[in-house]
């Protein structure tokens, strides 16, 4: 439990200081997503170290939802869509991030920076899957946040 607490906090401090660092400039949330991207290329490589290979993209999007989402966030996600067509949905009821703010409406602004990092460490996940991809986050009500991923095909 204690990690946990801790993760939050650190999480916390990383958002205050690479906005702080931009001199207020909180609409750019690149420098959290690049972190992001960095943290999940690299930890992916030590959750499926013992994998055999996913046999499609959709198998991928399954592991993520299921085997990395719970050892990052300590749960599943909630619900996973797709169109098979390289669009996927991952919704997250009580996203960890969100549930310490408040439910709100007026701190739906607030709601980018603290999804940037994770929108971030699910595309450096793909990426050393070998699944180039965009990842958005929407939130429409605290604290479910619906993270978009877009498979880029060339």
């Amino acid at each position: 439990m204690a990690e946990e607490a801790i993760f939050e906090f650190l999480h916390s401090e990383i958002v205050n200081y690479t906005l702080n660092k931009e001199n207020g400039k909180e609409k750019d949330l690149s420098t959290l997503e690049f972190m992001g991207y960095t943290t999940g290329y690299r930890i992916i490589e030590r959750l499926t170290r013992e994998w055999p290979r996913f046999k499609d993209e959709l198998d991928t999007m399954k592991f993520i939802c299921t085997d990395f989402w719970s050892s990052i966030y300590r749960k599943q996600i909630d619900n996973l869509r797709t169109n098979h067509q390289g669009v996927y949905v991952l919704q997250d009821n009580a996203f960890r991030f969100l549930t310490r703010l408040s439910a709100g409406s007026q701190y739906l602004e607030h709601a980018p920076k603290f999804v940037a990092y994770t929108c971030g460490l699910v595309r450096g996940s793909l990426a050393n899957l070998g699944i180039t991809s965009t990842v958005t986050a929407e939130v429409q009500t605290m604290p479910s946040c619906k993270f978009h991923i877009q498979v880029n095909r060339t």
